[in-house]
């Protein structure tokens, strides 16, 4: 088995000195990465119950609350009490850098407008030490169904579901929220594995364009629902610039009062927002995003930090 020749062209074309380290990550599975919920125990009793278990969670540097176990312990870690209970959460490290990257504070007004499973939206909660609101938007019924078992399992106790298409959110919730989360629904071309064709079924250049047309929706959508002075996070698990710097390029030439933030990271494997792609050329600012190159434990990743100028 192997990765589409189109998305490994393209992807060669945007990583064109590192293509093959970079493709080479996606031949093994990586370690599995989990989150302690400090909403229902801490590290300490976590890591001891589950050592207690057989398992060998390893810290992760940047963030005091993440851990890794080898792969072939996922399944067990899926059947551990500690997991039935939401005192751990199964979640990529990448995807921990998004609420970290949004930085919510206890007694904001939060919303994760593509919220499903719920990995950033426990996070969240999690940052906001469970004070304040978070509204949490997801139009499939069975992944809404899922995301509130998620959060009531991890307790919770501030979040407001709703399952509603996130575009038309703006319009029913103008300049209400200090914060909005984003991680766009996308061609999800981060979590492709070389070993299964299952997870590149259903790709292609026209799914990308697709995803583009409601990204963009998407993040209008979350403008309009920011307060001013507020701040926006959109994020995608995909490499295609047309769903990332492409997105923010035109967010940005529709929208005067939108401006990119600088973004700090705590990790090493990053690379700055493209300037060009193919003939197109993006605005300078589209710079400040963020580019997370897929590691040997880390997954590709996008992130860009937007506040609505007051």
């Amino acid at each position: 088995m192997a990765l589409p020749e189109a998305f490994v062209e393209r992807f060669r074309l945007l990583y064109p000195d590192e293509a093959d380290a970079l493709l080479a990550t996606f031949e093994a599975p990586r370690p599995v990465s989990f989150r302690v919920n400090p909403l229902k125990t801490n590290v300490a009793t976590a890591l001891a119950a589950l050592k207690k278990e057989g398992f060998t969670p390893e810290p992760v540097a940047w963030y005091p609350y993440a851990f890794r176990v080898p792969y072939a312990q996922r399944d067990a870690l899926t059947r551990s009490p500690l997991f039935e209970r939401g005192d751990i959460y199964i979640q990529s490290l990448s995807s921990m850098l998004a609420p970290l990257a949004l930085d919510p504070q206890p007694g904001e007004t939060v919303l994760d407008l593509a919220a499903a499973p719920g990995g950033k939206s426990l996070m969240m909660a999690a940052q906001m030490r469970n004070e304040g609101w978070l509204s949490v938007v997801e139009p499939g019924r069975d992944r809404f169904f899922r995301l509130k078992a998620n959060l009531e399992r991890g307790g919770v106790t501030i979040a407001h579901h709703y399952m509603a298409d996130g575009r038309s959110v703006g319009a029913k919730c103008p300049a209400m929220f200090d914060r909005v989360m984003l991680d766009a629904p996308c061609s999800t071309e981060a979590k492709f594995k070389a070993w299964d064709e299952k997870s590149t079924a259903y790709w292609s250049e026209r799914k990308i364009k697709e995803m583009a047309k409601l990204q963009f929706r998407l993040l209008l959508s979350a403008f309009k629902s920011l307060k001013p002075g507020g701040t926006l996070l959109y994020a995608t698990c995909s490499f295609a610039p047309e769903e990332n710097e492409a997105v923010v390029d035109k967010a940005l030439d529709r929208l005067e009062n939108l401006e990119v933030l600088p973004l700090t990271l705590p990790v090493a494997n990053i690379r700055p927002g493209l300037s060009t792609w193919g003939k197109k050329r993006f605005c300078n600012e589209v710079k400040k995003c963020v580019r997370i190159l897929p590691t040997e434990t880390m997954d590709g990743f996008f992130l860009c930090k937007l506040r609505k100028k007051s």
